[in-house]
């Protein structure tokens, strides 16, 4: 009978000890894990503001060569913002540059200035003379008549409204006027002054090498 209850208390005690330690946190081998920490962010890389450098050339005297050499050597020299127009003031379009010469630049040579800068050439084809200074375009119609005698008939067509009925009739000769660039004006319907207010208007012209009757 002594044997059963010594087994009995051995029995409960053990399972008292189980017990304790299923409970008991800080026993040895029975530790929760700690929890992570949030890891501190790094400093970050701010965008760059600086402004791409600029750079700058000396540009060139390019007047009294062709076009096509100029421009050529300009974009040589870094300059790529290139255009041209009619010394003449006739509004033609340089279509083939070969066939033209330099007379005027816009910036003057000798500065140095930012390569981004556009470069203006004034030309005239190679057999024209070149006018002292660049002969200005005509004034664009408002609503009275400019004064249009003198002036190459593209470019007073391109001064009117773009509505306007335009009549052109050669004063020479009986020649049908194709390339308007070719031609000035020797007469003009209604005179200089008069009201416009979408009246139609006429042209009589003569070639620019000819002389008005």
């Amino acid at each position: 009978m002594r044997t059963h209850h010594t087994i009995a208390l051995l029995t409960t005690t053990a399972a008292t000890v189980l017990t304790l330690t299923a409970c008991n946190p800080q026993t040895p081998g029975n530790e929760k894990p700690a929890a992570p920490s949030a890891a501190t962010p790094g400093p970050t890389s701010a965008p760059s503001s600086a402004a791409p450098a600029t750079k700058t050339a000396t540009l060139a005297n390019f007047v009294g060569k062709g076009l096509q050499s100029a421009q050529d050597e300009a974009q040589a020299a870094g300059f790529y913002a290139l255009k041209s127009h009619d010394a003449l003031g006739r509004d033609r379009l340089q279509a083939l540059d070969r066939n033209w010469k330099v007379c005027s630049q816009t910036p003057a040579a000798g500065a140095s200035i930012d390569t981004g800068t556009s470069v203006d050439f004034g030309a005239v084809k190679l057999e024209e003379t070149c006018p002292a200074t660049d002969a200005p375009a005509p004034e664009p119609a408002g609503d009275t008549m400019p004064n249009f005698v003198g002036q190459g008939m593209k470019a007073v067509r391109g001064a009117l409204p773009a509505n306007a009925s335009i009549t052109v009739k050669d004063a020479v000769q009986s020649r049908m006027v194709l390339q308007e660039s070719n031609w000035k004006v020797c007469g003009q319907d209604p005179k200089p002054g008069t009201a416009l207010s979408g009246r139609p208007v006429s042209f009589t012209v003569a070639k620019t090498e000819e002389t008005c009757p």
